[in-house]
Parts: C-alpha cells; sequence; structure tokens
C-alpha cells in the first residue's frame, strides 16, 4: 500500500502562485508514475499533470501547459505541484496520485492510489 498526503491548497488571486506539495510513504518502490488531478465544483475530475518516477518523464493538460510545473525530490519520496499565473477556472479540489503501470497519464484509470485533496480557490 501507498499512502499519499497533500498540502498546499489556499486562496490566491488571479495571476498569483501556489506550491502543492504530496508526501508518499508505503510502498514507494511499486510506484512508476505520479500525477495530479483537480475536480471543480459540479464537474468531473480531471488529469492536470503527470510525472513518471524513473526518467522524469512528463505530461500536462492543454489547460495547464506553460502555467503549471511537475516535479519530484525521489529521496523525499514528495511530488509537487508548482502553479503559475493561476486563473478562476483553475478553483478546485486537487488530488496527488500514484500509479504502477509505467507511463505518464491524465487518466484516472491508470492510477492505484490517491491523496485526500486539498482546495485551491482563485479569485478574480
Amino acid at each position: 500500500q501507498v499512502q499519499l498526503v497533500e498540502s498546499g491548497g489556499g486562496s490566491v488571486q488571479a495571476g498569483g502562485s501556489l506550491r502543492l506539495s504530496c508526501a508518499a510513504s508505503g510502498s514507494i518502490y511499486s510506484i512508476n508514475h505520479r500525477g495530479w488531478f483537480r475536480q471543480a465544483p459540479g464537474k468531473e475530475r480531471e488529469g492536470v499533470a503527470s510525472l513518471l518516477r524513473i526518467s522524469a518523464g512528463t505530461t500536462y493538460a492543454d489547460s495547464v501547459k506553460g502555467r503549471f510545473t511537475i516535479s519530484q525530490d525521489n529521496a523525499k519520496n514528495i511530488f509537487y505541484l508548482n502553479m503559475n499565473s493561476l486563473k478562476p477556472e483553475d478553483t478546485g479540489m486537487y488530488y496527488c496520485a500514484a500509479g504502477r503501470v509505467g507511463f505518464a497519464s491524465l487518466r484516472e484509470a491508470h492510477y492505484n492510489y490517491w491523496g485526500q485533496g486539498t482546495q485551491v480557490t482563485v479569485s478574480s
């Protein structure tokens, strides 16, 4: 089993920045890729960014390309989502996730473990 705990959410004005962190514990060796998802009120959860644990290859949703960066510190078993130039439409609950399949993916079905979520609110 793998446990994931997010931190770093909060409220910010449009144009601001936030950094989310996800601390992983447990059977870390089984994890091959990591990701961030978000869910806005009344909408389905969507993939935002994904990162391979070994090669550090990444993929991003078109809506966040150039503004968000996913990164990791394997020594600390923590991965991050740096969010810049935030927009009101970035508001939502953000979840970190980890999976075993071994490729960067924005699909929920490719993830085995989930954090509890952290709220991000961007005001105009």
